[in-house]
């Protein structure tokens, strides 16, 4: 084992055989064995990476309990059940075949006062819990203020409160990201001044119509570009303040895409941010962003997001006093930027080209056109060239599939596409400096088997390897396409490549044969 000099991690050496008996015991698992835990956001993309890689690698913790709400019209053990179908088990479930009976389910409503639970549900989790992962949140950018401020300030406060309730309680993760301080730019770990008080900003929203706080956002946010980030900041703010004398720990990571290795590598299961843009570039509906293609590109696989959570909270429930008599613990959290651009990073430009590299010789069977995008950091060449390629085809298309009798499609489409590029653009066209010296530092407390358990050294990432696993996950779990149906992808991206490309080239000729033509009359 080495310290790597250039990202401050500790460096392992290449696996050999039997590396359980050489790297010796999981101290991680040990701290975590006959625990009962308490997971939030359990069934949305980390919380279910979180809850697989607990069952599989602390095998003897005594039960995660998930706190759910029933959802279109499941109730929410319809929404477990299906949960644990995912291919993401499969792993899991050839390991262990009886782990759903560490599962607990508890019924509640994250966006509540007391968080939705009943008495009876309360006690019991208060009496069992010993360690709480609360990752649940909205994180839709443009969601409605109130939404976002009981789901992710309120929320805070009634987790936190619950937490006090639990007379064994070792360790508290709080989930935030590493933008909610994005109005600065530098990012350090520690707390920073909360954009509004996080108390007045909840009694604002509960006795504020929403009409109103719709047109009065935009004051409040004050420097914040969207409600997500602006939020997370409050629910710092909330920490801070709910947090004295309990085990918590504020967790930061960046932005969040599909796993780099385990248990199933390139898995993911939503769109959201620069995969929203892979996928619509894929099939053919992108072609521009307005993004910097020189900026760094802050991205983390799921995998080592989950990793470092856990081993934060180990950290904390070993060195946090169990006897009930030991003195109060009364300092602030711990804080832990998890983040790629201090020893990986990676530009825009460079994770666009990547993934072109590794995706056209996969392409999507259901594409509609040749993948073609182009990164610019000008509002004017982007609005310009949005107008060429996006609304001229769409109006087009949808001029003749009218005169067919069909149902036009492709405006509302790119209607969705540019809002979507609107709410992405702040992160696309900037970039942050962070600190993570106190991840850095937690990855070299860990032993070496839980370095190799739980490894999340980004710094030995390799960026051309992963997004092959990405790319290929991408087009797997979100468009749904089977290696079967590939030879056929191939000839008809084959068959829109020569589409795309005699269509460039006429669009071309028609552009020089009417400069010419204009200069013609002019001289």
């Amino acid at each position: 084992m080495a310290v790597d000099v250039q990202s401050g991690y500790t460096k392992l050496e290449e696996p050999v055989k039997e590396a359980e008996e050489v790297l010796g015991d999981s101290q991680i698992a040990k701290v975590f064995a006959g625990s009962t835990i308490l997971v939030t956001g359990g069934t949305g993309f980390l919380g279910r990476l979180l809850v697989e890689k607990l069952l599989r690698s602390c095998p003897d913790v005594k039960k995660v309990y998930l706190l759910a709400r029933p959802k279109k019209n499941k109730d929410i053990n319809e929404r477990i059940r299906e949960q644990f179908n995912d291919v993401l088990y499969d792993r899991l479930r050839k390991e262990r075949p009886d782990f759903l009976d560490q599962i607990g389910l508890v019924e509640g409503d994250i966006g509540e006062l007391n968080v939705g639970l009943s008495e009876e549900s309360r006690a019991k989790l208060a009496n069992e819990v010993d360690i709480i992962f609360h990752g649940a949140a909205t994180v839709r950018f443009d969601e409605a203020l109130p939404i976002a401020v009981n789901i992710n300030v309120r929320g805070a406060r009634e987790m936190l409160l619950l937490a006090r309730a639990c007379p064994r309680l070792r360790a508290y993760i709080h989930v935030s990201t590493a933008y909610s301080n994005c109005n600065l730019k530098e990012i350090e770990e520690r707390f920073y001044e909360s954009p509004i008080d996080a108390e007045k900003l909840i009694t604002l929203t509960d006795n504020i119509d929403a009409n109103t706080l719709s047109k009065i956002t935009p004051m409040l946010l004050n420097g914040f570009p969207n409600t997500y980030a602006f939020t997370k900041a409050a629910a710092e703010d909330i920490v801070k303040k709910y947090s004295k004398g309990l085990p918590v720990v504020v967790y930061r990571p960046s932005i969040v895409i599909s796993t780099a290795k385990e248990p199933v590598p390139g898995w993911i299961n939503n769109v959201y941010g620069p995969t929203g843009v892979v996928v619509s570039a894929a099939v053919g509906l992108m072609h521009v962003l307005h993004c910097n293609p020189k900026a760094v590109a802050d991205l983390v696989p799921g995998d080592m997001v989950v990793n470092c959570a856990i081993a934060a909270a180990w950290r904390m429930a070993r060195d946090f006093p169990r006897n009930e008599e030991a003195p109060t613990v009364d300092q602030a959290p711990a804080v832990y930027n998890f983040v790629s651009s201090v020893d990986k990073p990676l530009l825009w430009e460079n994770f666009m080209k990547i993934s072109e590299v590794n995706g056209l010789p996969i392409p999507p069977a259901n594409a509609i056109w040749y993948y073609s995008l182009i990164l610019t950091n000008s509002k004017i060449l982007y609005e310009l060239l949005f107008f060429f390629l996006h609304w001229v085809p769409a109006y087009i298309v949808d001029g003749i599939a009218i005169l067919l009798g069909k149902k036009p499609i492709l405006r509302h489409a790119f209607d969705k596409i540019k809002k979507f590029s609107k709410v992405i653009k702040y992160f696309g066209v900037r970039e942050w400096k962070f600190e993570n010296d106190n991840t850095k530092s937690l990855f070299r407390e860990m032993t070496p088997a839980d370095q190799e358990s739980f490894n999340f050294n980004i710094g030995g990432l390799e960026w051309n390897e992963y997004f092959k696993h990405y790319v290929s996950g991408v087009r797997k779990y979100l468009l749904k396409e089977s290696e079967d149906n590939l030879q056929y992808a191939r000839r008809k991206s084959f068959v829109l490549k020569i589409l795309h490309n005699t269509l460039k080239y006429l669009v071309l000729l028609g552009i020089l044969y009417i400069s010419y033509k204009l200069l013609c009359i002019l001289y």
